[in-house]
């Protein structure tokens, strides 16, 4: 990859295809001399003696045959551009012929036209962006729904960065402490006492602990939000999903255990993305068939956004309680758990309702709602759709703090780091062991973690990142 900056480039900013505006920008040493006399201002004198960003109107002479084009320049003349160097963009009529016709007059003007991301590589060099913020440019472009561009805009904003950043601000200090201490071994003075030096280090290994298993459950994680429908056998979970998959793909069956496996399907309801997964009843199976069930319905759970849990609405009294303690369990370990009230159209139903005294909506242990939902008649829905857009926006912008190129890139590196920290711990856990040993281990860590934010990197890992951007990005 080419890394130099003497270049003056230039690509279209805005989508392909017909719009009232259109983007080009420009970004290099050479803009001034390469607008001169073919951007007419329409105050010269700002123009000229700009030194802050503004946006300047005026006109590009001479490039068609047709009239000058009405074109309004947003300039950003200093090192405060995005790319840390003068940048301009053109703004002006989004037609087609038109742009082309402006970037060939770049060309020609000896403006080259900008490789895949070769806009946020510019900021990633001049110090403007980390490697975690120029990941999350492209995940804010690529962006399906809601939630994955709250996450994109999240990393955008240097929130994984400041954490980590602080995490090798705290081992840089703790290695400098070391350091002393050795240039001073003959005086026999401590900078930093066994103790402080093992919880110092327990601290920073817990925290990269979690972020490599968060980092592992983004990257086996689909796209797409994950809801999973879950709950005793027979608790109409197949018929719920079979409504709104609007398919017949679940078996139904009045007898208990009809589902052994998990089934996942796209679903776009109510405004709302996500893959509906439904898995089999929760109960304890002696058979291997049985037991090879539950196993699919634990990893289902374990990996999603939101659980859906289905209590029946005719479920027996002598059952209400299993029902109970299991949802009471299954909200302590999920990332968000929600509880309906399904099969409330059964005869049987209703007249537990009467029997029980109870309302359309009960309440359950941690004061939050049950709707009574239908999967036969649709009743409820409403309420069920505003519930999972409620639950949803709570938890999934939150679960996960890695996009997932970033935690594919990264995850070696954050294994590389836990390594060396708990190589570090160990030695430090041994009094015979002499500080230079912990030292290098701890080396060993922060150039891991340079890796990750890009204080240290290759061609190669910069190839990776921003080969898959677009032109003008």
């Amino acid at each position: 990859m080419d890394l130099s900056l003497d270049d003056t480039i230039v690509a279209l900013a805005s989508a392909p295809g017909s719009a009232y505006r259109g983007i080009v920008r420009i970004s290099g040493p050479r803009i001034r001399p390469v607008l001169a006399g073919w951007f007419r201002p329409d105050d010269d004198d700002a123009w000229r003696t700009a030194r802050v960003a503004m946006v300047h109107s005026g006109q590009l002479i001479n490039v068609s045959e047709r009239a000058p084009i009405a074109v309004d320049v947003h300039d950003w003349p200093n090192r405060r551009s995005y790319t840390g160097q003068p940048l301009v963009e053109l703004h002006l009529p989004g037609s087609p012929p038109l742009l082309e016709a402006v970037l060939s007059s770049l060309h020609r003007r000896g403006v080259r036209p900008a490789r895949a991301g070769e806009f946020t590589l510019r900021a990633f060099l001049a110090g403007k962006l980390d490697l975690l913020q120029a990941e999350a440019v492209l995940g804010v472009i690529d962006a399906h729904d809601h939630h994955e561009l709250q996450a994109a805009l999240a990393q955008l904003a240097g929130g994984l960065s400041g954490r980590l950043s602080a995490l090798r601000h705290d081992l840089l200090e703790l290695l400098a402490d070391l350091e002393a201490g050795l240039d001073f071994i003959e005086e026999d003075i401590e900078f930093v006492s066994r103790c402080e030096l093992l919880g110092r280090i327990a601290t920073a290994l817990r925290f990269v602990e979690d972020l490599l298993q968060q980092s592992s459950s983004r990257m086996q994680s689909r796209t797409r939000i994950s809801v999973v429908l879950a709950g005793l056998p027979n608790a109409g979970k197949s018929t719920l999903f079979n409504r709104l998959t609007a398919s017949q793909s679940a078996l139904v069956s009045p007898h208990e255990g009809t589902t052994r496996d998990f089934l996942q399907f796209p679903v776009e309801w109510a405004g709302i993305a996500f893959d509906l997964i439904d898995t089999a009843g929760w109960e304890d199976g002696a058979e291997q068939i049985a037991r090879a069930a539950q196993l699919h319905r634990s990893e289902q759970v374990e990996g999603a956004d939101l659980i859906v849990w289905c209590s029946a609405a005719n479920l027996p009294a002598s059952r209400r309680e299993e029902d109970n303690l299991l949802f009471e369990q299954t909200r302590q370990y999920a990332r968000a758990c929600v509880r309906v009230q399904t099969q409330a159209d059964r005869p049987d139903a209703e007249m537990w309702l009467r029997e029980e005294g109870a309302s359309s909506i009960e309440i359950d242990s941690n004061g939050s709602d049950s709707p009574e939902v239908s999967a036969v008649t649709g009743a409820g829905f409403d309420r069920l759709a505003d519930m999972l857009r409620e639950s949803l926006a709570t938890s999934h912008g939150t679960a996960r703090q890695w996009l997932g190129m970033t935690a594919a890139r990264c995850r070696e590196s954050l294994e590389g780091v836990v390594e060396a920290l708990r190589r570090a711990e160990e030695s430090a856990g041994i009094e015979s062991v002499g500080d230079e040993l912990i030292a290098v281990d701890i080396r060993d860590a922060l150039d891991h973690l340079g890796h990750i934010l890009g204080v240290i990197y290759t061609d190669d890992i910069l190839d990776r990142v921003f080969s898959k951007f677009c032109i003008g990005k």
